[in-house]
This record gives structure tokens, sequence and C-alpha cells, in this order.
């Protein structure tokens, strides 16, 4: 790849909770700040809470800049809105990196520990077993090149999963989407880290946006991203260099501008955009509504100005 092919994105995270009866209080953490890095930066980012509270800002074990949440009082609804503008950037791969063996970036790779030590691991949600053991072997072999063996395997868990809204939940054992061969994004990027991981190269679960149509449609005639209406999810493995290359199982690329990513951890769990805890006596629903608009290049400032209620929590 080269050159730089820079986008502006408009993304609203809308989280509503209901309750069948008021809850007493409620207790969150939000990853929904995206982040500064070399490849997008952040224009703006505003919070807004109802009811209406103070947040507290702190940054977590991997990076990621979390918002605490806290009511210690009777309510039937929350409502978290999360806007941000984003620049974001097609950087060019690490040709030379990713021109070496998979054998050669693993001794490299030996050095960056205890750093990339946690994403050498299997979680409760990336479990390692017989199938990733297979597809290691078939495309993560000592000798592959590590480019060709990444781009393969990213290829294959495309075409050997159907992409299946609805077909797992957030808490849907790895060993379910093996069998089914069906998931979602969160599914795909799990499937991808048990293999990776298992042939030990460090890589780390993602959690973002994406764009999955270009206004007016592609003009190159390139099919559309596939996405959901919540948040996407894919896989970013270190290469030798210390640096982080991000691949799309669900849509069998390496990731670009049009993908903005948010959060990152050893899976979904460390990752998750909202998590907390309730007390209370009744249900609760949760909806999720994302839109990522892409703005005209040379907005300024003044026209970046966020829609809804100003109820601010939180703007940087």
């Amino acid at each position: 790849m080269t050159g730089f092919q820079g986008m502006l994105f408009r993304v609203s995270h809308t989280t509503d909770y209901h309750y069948t009866a008021p809850v007493a209080e409620a207790y969150l953490e939000l990853r929904l700040k995206p982040l500064n890095r070399r490849d997008q930066a952040v224009k703006r980012h505003t919070l807004n809470l109802e009811p209406m509270t103070e947040t507290s800002e702190y940054e977590d074990y991997f990076g990621n800049q979390v918002s605490v949440i806290s009511l210690p009082f009777r309510h039937s609804r929350l409502t978290i809105e999360s806007e941000a503008v984003v620049s974001t950037s097609r950087q060019p791969l690490p040709e030379q990196s990713l021109a070496l063996s998979v054998q050669e970036a693993r001794q490299i790779l030996a050095s960056t520990l205890p750093f990339s030590f946690d994403y050498l691991q299997p979680t409760n949600m990336v479990r390692i077993g017989r199938e990733a053991v297979q597809l290691a072997k078939r495309h993560l072999r000592g000798n592959a090149v590590l480019s060709a063996g990444l781009e393969g395997l990213n290829r294959q868990i495309h075409k050997s999963f159907e992409y299946k809204q609805g077909s797992t939940h957030f808490s849907t054992d790895l060993g379910f989407v093996w069998k089914e061969r069906k998931g979602v994004c969160q599914d795909f990027a799990h499937v991808m880290l048990s293999v990776l991981r298992t042939a030990g190269l460090p890589a780390r679960y993602v959690c973002g946006y994406i764009e999955t149509m270009p206004p007016g449609g592609s003009a190159d005639g390139s099919p559309a991203l596939i996405g959901s209406i919540a948040t996407h999810a894919w896989v970013e493995v270190l290469v030798p260099g210390q640096t982080w290359v991000a691949l799309d199982p669900t849509n069998d690329c390496w990731c670009g501008e049009q993908h903005v990513a948010v959060s990152f951890g050893r899976d979904a769990g460390d990752a998750a955009p909202v998590r907390g805890i309730f007390k209370g006596t009744g249900r609760q629903s949760m909806k999720v509504r994302v839109r990522v608009r892409r703005l005209k290049a040379g907005t300024r400032p003044s026209q970046m100005t966020m829609t809804g209620a100003p109820r601010m929590a939180n703007d940087k």
C-alpha cells in the first residue's frame, strides 16, 4: 500500500436501558471514546447521560480510555449517548516485517515479553482447541511467510464461517461457533485470535466502528463491507518492529480508513463498550444504535457540532 487516504467520520453510539421496575442503583464502565493513534485522530468527543451524572476517567490495563459512571439513586431508564468526530488514514503495512517467516517472527517477538504475554494466552472467551491447532498448522507453520499466512487465515475464516446476525450472543461459547460455523464479527475475531495464539503470535481483540458503504456507493464497484447496527470487531497482530497490523476476518481484508478503533483487549469482555452492574428486582432490556457518517473533506470544527440535548457529562 502506498500513500494515505484520509477520511473524516461522525460516529454516534446510543445505548438505551429500560427496566420493568425502577433499579435502586447502577455502576458502569464505558469504553466509548476512540483512541488517538497513528492511523486516526479524535477531533471531538461528547458523552451525554440521562439521568445526568458526573463521570470519572482512567486508562485501563490495555490502554483504553474508560469513563466510570455511578447512579446511586432510583431510576427506570438509562440512556448513554456517545458521539465522536474522527479522522482516519490508511497507513502502509510494515512490508519487511511481514516478509519474515512465522518462525522468524516468533523468535523476534519473544523479546517483547512480558508486554505481549497477555496476548498469547487463552481466555474464557478465546479457548484453544483442536480446530485452532489445525488451522495454525495449515496457515501459520514455521516456514510460512507471515503476510501470506495471515491473509490465508483471514480468508479461510471469512469463507468457512457464515455471518448471521442473531446466531450467537455476547457470551456464546467459542466451541459452539466452531461447531455451527456461524456467528457475528465478535465470533470471527475470537476464532482468529484462538488460531493466532496457538501459533505463538501475540494478537488482540479490537472493538470499534466500520463504514459499511461509502456515500453514493463504492466508486470502484467493490462490495459493501459487512458490519452490524452496533459495534464492529476485528483483530490486531503484533509483528516484528513492535507494530500492530489489523485484519478483519468478517470482511476478508486488512483494516483501513473505514475502520475506527475504540478499545482493545484479550477478548470482547476486555473491550466491551458498556459493562456494569444494576441493583433491582425487575428485568432490563437494552437497545443499541450506531451510525457512522462520512463528512466532507475540509469540514470546519464549527460544522462538527454534536446533535442532541445539552446534557454534557464529558466533552473532550
